[in-house]
């Protein structure tokens, strides 16, 4: 991974005009794209495969007049007059008329007609007009919205002044969220954050500009995707918040580490490919965990949420991509103008930048012995801390035990929207019920008597305790279904209402038995309450998904079992206490009025979800950018102590720039941000301060130093069994370190020193060619153009090991080797890619593929020969092939002949010269040798990434074989 940024690097510093214009193209394309194709961002929630959501359905062929999506108009007559007398009467009347004229009205309730008992209030005082109309939600035009209003503006002016009209219902409760100013104010903070942690006006706005163009194809390209399937409202407004935050912190450590390579003396050029390389690697992991914990949203098998986490994953994909790609191209137009102006002066004067005044404006030196004293501080007495941070985030946690769930409605907007204002009158006039009637609805097909059937069914549903009023049971006008209409006690958030749900559905085999109809309990409250349920279920799974990809990735990128369990707890630490803050503000109503809560009640049924998917890709960012710090300083040398407090240091200022960012772009969506944002928008910006200064910066040092070693360590099997990535760009370092190696043969098509390969032991020791318990040793290997490497396939132990690993196939435990100039094991997928694995009945189609290397594998004929046919074959392609090299239409090829010499003699064209490993030539090097050599020594304009290894942390080969640890 390092490596492959490196190159991108390099090459986006070269291109740097080209990589920036095809980013601004792509962002035009998308935005015009956008402007003429976008259908908006208000599709319904809902989940298909429910029983509310089929019998919505099922009404809306059959039942069309009580399908759909509902507007209501609430009249309250002044005090002391009833809405059934003059004038009101006639003026709500003539207004039904007027709504029935509306396109896409398929019914108006009447509210004085005796089939709409329910539409007058029991004094008389409020009459509610209920307008049903075609189509979904996000259907409704605006024609008709509009026409909604108007009419009910119209029966204000109308009726007397002490009147009161209001309008709301389904329609009305949904808002469209929009970027305002308050949000903006993250974007300063951000700005004013980089500008302290990177000194330079160059530097701190170039994060917010990147992030700015990456958020921008984001919300483009989202709204380009409406032209082909629907998008809830809150889509685009995650995607946006979460783009805008990582966006900026990814871009953030790729500038803070060029910046740091540029102060130590390192070209521009080289630091910019280096600070991708390895901040890079950095920022793909982080990119890559929200990424899959978004993607895993689809565990709940929601179709509305498995789309909201692919857009948001696009959101970080797209960050992660400009990050590694605009980014360095941006830092090579800026050159060393992306210093503060005195560290300019100074490494133009060649004066240490560490020592010259002008960067001693003490900042850095002050943060540096502020996080010094810090670190020794939790470090000091780690049993102490540990218990203190669990104390302080248990207690945190404890309103999480009372979070309850359901989607939002009109009770969560600002108290003077009229659709709120509507709800608020509802529930004053006609019960709390009023605002969420459920339905039941069946098949009545088959009935003699269906207005009969009803009423008896009506009755039985009277009977149910939680049912405040049955006004409407009736059969479509086809008499093959019925509906049956039922008003709860209390509001479509309370948990009676859930309870009353599934208390009628408890009797549907009972009303099949005794009336022959098969019942099922819809209408958008039941959609909603069925919603919430399914996500609640949904939680548990995604979590284990969520853990279990903690585990999994940090084992990968750190070689170790107790780090991954430390930073998995951490996590589950930081998401209670976000979940037990969102439970204090929007269920209790804590800091309410600051945070301008217009309700309390039920969280959003899907936050919890995203709340920790999001959380734990962010968690993620935070340890791979601490952890992996010190783990650098403890595989070169450093004790477990020292490694920490370096590491910390190191790493504990930009990961606070980090934090503090995402912290101010998350709240900034909290006071003036959309119901369904700000909930999000405040778990996430809690999650993320615990996380980053609680957990991080506090919990995991005092865990590491309690550890000491052991934090370092991971049984054998496990090192083999997962797969290594590289986030500290170790690989990148050797290469580096052995770009001119071997010195006394730079040409080498192949090279090897001191290999040690796993092998038998059995097969290799007590031979000539033995090798001890670690595996199989080799010599110095030199093999150039025009030369063929001959393993003995007889000594299967030693020769086959040898051709895997020269090959890119097999894992190599210490040592160092090149292969066509790769050198291994970094660059092992990409010779696997050139190298040909054939047996002689394939050799002329490997041979097409044009092998930089050729390992013929003769095992399969059972002896070491082969038939004169099939040498005569493998001549013909090796002599065909060696005139295409002639031509220079393909590589040189340096074969690895499995069969021996004389095979290879038979086999290989005229002049090839051998160079053997049989059992005479392996046998004085077949111990095992020393550890990777070291790298060439420092120069007076650069410096080494890695230093010595220490012999008993061979980290970098020991990920595929743990013996060597």
């Amino acid at each position: 991974m390092s490596t492959l940024l490196h190159a991108i690097g390099l090459w986006a510093t070269r291109a740097r005009w080209l990589v920036l214009a095809t980013w601004i193209a792509i962002l035009a394309v998308l935005g015009i794209a956008a402007g003429l194709f976008s259908q908006g961002a208000n599709a319904p929630i809902t989940i298909p495969g429910t029983e509310s959501q089929e019998a919505i359905d099922t009404l809306g062929r059959t039942f069309p007049e009580v399908s759909g999506t509902s507007a209501t108009i609430i009249v309250v007559a002044a005090d002391g007059e009833r809405a059934d007398q003059q004038p009101y009467e006639q003026t709500i009347v003539d207004a039904v008329d007027e709504l029935e004229q509306l396109d896409d009205v398929s019914a108006v309730t009447h509210p004085f007609d005796e089939q709409a008992a329910a539409g007058l209030s029991d004094d008389g005082q409020a009459a509610l007009v209920t307008v049903q109309i075609t189509g979904a939600q996000s259907d409704v035009s605006d024609a008709t919205a509009d026409g909604i209003i108007a009419v009910a503006e119209q029966l204000q002016d109308r009726l007397p002044a002490d009147a009161e009209v209001s309008y709301g219902g389904d329609v009305f409760s949904v808002s469209i969220p929009g970027f305002t100013a308050t949000e903006a104010i993250g974007v300063v903070i951000a700005f004013v954050v980089l500008l302290f942690t990177l000194g330079s006006l160059v530097a701190a706005g170039m994060p917010l500009i990147i992030a700015i163009i990456g958020v921008g194809v984001t919300i483009a390209g989202l709204f380009v995707t409406t032209a082909f399937a629907e998008m809830t409202s809150t889509t685009p407004m995650l995607a946006l918040m979460l783009g805008l935050a990582v966006g900026i912190d990814y871009t953030l450590f790729i500038v803070s580490r060029h910046q740091e390579q540029l102060r130590s003396g390192l070209g521009v050029t080289e630091s910019i490919a280096r600070a991708t390389a390895t901040s890079g690697s950095a920022v793909v992991f982080a990119g890559l965990t929200v990424i899959i914990a978004l993607l895993g949203l689809a565990v709940a098998g929601i179709p509305f949420l498995t789309a909201l986490g692919v857009a948001a994953a696009a959101g970080v994909a797209v960050a992660v991509l400009i990050g590694v790609t605009l980014t360095p191209a941006v830092l090579a137009m800026a050159g060393l103008k992306i210093l503060p102006k005195r560290q300019r002066d100074a490494l133009a004067a060649g004066a240490p930048i560490e020592s010259a005044p002008a960067s001693a404006s003490h900042g850095p030196s002050r943060a540096d012995r502020f996080f010094g004293g810090w670190v020794r501080g939790v470090t000091a007495k780690p049993v102490a801390t540990i218990l203190a941070v669990l104390v302080v985030l248990g207690v945190a946690a404890i309103p999480m035990t009372q979070l309850r769930l359901a989607l939002p409605g009109a009770e969560t907007l600002e108290e003077t929207d009229p659709a709120r204002v509507t709800y608020e009158l509802t529930g004053e006039h006609f019960g709390e019920g009023a605002n969420g009637p459920l339905i039941l609805t069946g098949s009545i097909i088959t009935s003699d008597d269906p207005v009969g059937l009803m009423e008896d069914l009506a009755d039985e549903v009277r009977d149910i305790p939680g049912v405040h009023d049955v006004p409407l049971a009736t059969p479509n006008q086809n008499a093959d279904t019925g509906i049956i209409q039922v008003v709860p006690e209390d509001g479509p958030q309370a948990e009676s209402t859930s309870e009353l749900v599934a208390e009628l559905r408890a009797h549907h085999d009972e009303w099949l038995d005794d009336y022959g109809v098969s019942l099922a309990v819809t209408g958008f409250t039941a959609v909603g309450i069925d919603v919430s349920n399914l996500l609640g279920e949904a939680l548990l799974p995604f979590g284990v998904l969520v853990v279990g990809l903690s585990l999994i990735l940090l084992a990968m990128v750190f070689r170790s079992v107790w780090v991954p369990i430390k930073a998995t707890l951490g996590y589950l630490l930081s998401v209670g206490a976000a979940f037990g803050a969102v439970v204090a503000v929007f269920q209790w109503g804590w800091l309410g009025d600051a945070l301008n809560v217009h309700a309390t009640g039920p969280v959003l049924s899907f936050m919890p979800i995203i709340l920790m998917g999001v959380l734990f890709g962010l968690a993620m960012d935070y340890e791979v950018f601490l952890v992996s710090r010190i783990r650098e300083e403890y595989v070169h040398g450093a004790d477990a102590q020292t490694a920490i407090r370096r590491g910390f240091v190191g790493s504990a200022k930009v990961v606070t720039a980090a934090a503090l960012i995402m912290f101010a772009v998350f709240a900034a969506f909290v006071p003036e941000g959309d119901p369904s944002i700000k909930v999000i928008a405040l778990g996430l910006a809690v999650g993320v301060f615990v996380d980053a200064f609680i957990v991080r910066m506090t919990l995991v040092p005092a865990v590491l130093a309690l550890l000491g070693d052991r934090a370092w360590s991971m049984p054998g099997w496990l090192s083999r069994v997962l797969p290594s990535f590289d986030v500290e760009g170790e690989g990148l370092a050797r290469e580096i370190a052995h770009a001119a190696w071997p010195a006394d043969m730079p040409q080498a098509r192949i090279a090897a020193d001191a290999l040690v390969l796993p092998g038998d032991a059995a097969s290799t020791s007590g031979g000539a060619g033995g090798a001890d318990a670690a595996g199989v040793g080799t010599p110095t290997i030199r093999v150039g153009v025009g030369e063929a490497l001959v393993l003995d396939p007889q000594q299967t132990g030693r020769a086959v090991p040898i051709a895997e690993a020269l090959s890119g196939r097999g894992p190599i435990i210490a040592g160092t080797a090149k292969v066509a100039g790769l050198l291994l094991p970094e660059r092992a997928a990409s010779l696997r890619s050139r190298a040909a694995w054939a047996t002689p009945a394939t050799l002329r189609e490997a041979l097409q593929d044009r092998p930089a290397v050729l390992v013929l594998d003769l095992r399969e004929a059972g002896q070491a020969d082969a038939s004169s046919a099939a040498v005569d074959g493998m001549r013909s392609a090796f002599a065909a092939h060696a005139v295409s090299v002639a031509r220079g239409a393909a590589p040189e090829v340096t074969p690895v002949v499995l069969g021996g010499a004389e095979l290879a003699r038979r086999i290989l064209p005229e002049g090839t010269e051998l160079v053997t490993l049989d059992r005479t030539s392996a046998a004085a090097s077949a111990r095992v040798p020393s550890p990777v050599s070291t790298p060439p020594a420092e120069s007076a304009t650069e410096r080494p990434l890695i230093s010595p290894v220490k012999p008993e942390v061979l980290s970098h080969f020991s990920d595929r074989e743990g013996s060597a640890r």
